[in-house]
């Protein structure tokens, strides 16, 4: 690798030591991030967004909001990124590296909420008709 090397910014240029070179970013809330999760033993990079800057004292914080997507769909999770957080990463992410859309999103979570309702609907009438039933058939056991 290189030492040195010539760097442009705003039209002055720059000769830069490689060795001592340190990456700065900036960020702000909304903006779109990669994530790389180092827990896996292969590590997996994810979509987020930042939502939160959290000015702790001992421990400032990073909130993110990123999406993990597997072969059941994709889940929205939170992540808490600090000076502590060895297994994960972030990146700047452009606009159209951002693959989710809104729409997609949300017709997801809706479908979602729709088999939840119907999972609780069908547990309601197994608990309804326990209920009806019960004394018809277990009392008796109970009573001995």
């Amino acid at each position: 690798m290189e030492e040195k090397r010539m760097v442009e910014i705003n039209g002055i240029k720059m000769e830069i030591d490689m060795r001592t070179a340190v990456r700065v970013d900036e960020f702000k809330v909304g903006d779109n991030i990669k994530v790389l999760d180092k827990n896996y033993s292969n590590q997996k990079i994810h979509d987020g967004v930042i939502v939160e800057f959290l000015n702790f004292k001992d421990l400032p914080t990073i909130q993110i909001a990123y999406f993990e997507r597997d072969w059941s769909g994709s889940e929205i999770k939170f992540l808490n990124i600090n000076s502590e957080s060895d297994s994960y990463e972030i990146l700047p992410a452009s606009a159209h590296e951002f693959e989710l859309e809104k729409s997609a999103v949300v017709e997801k979570m809706k479908l979602e909420i729709e088999s939840k309702k119907e999972e609780a609907a069908r547990l309601q009438s197994k608990l309804d008709w326990f209920e009806k039933f019960y004394g018809k058939y277990f009392a008796k056991g109970e009573m001995e």
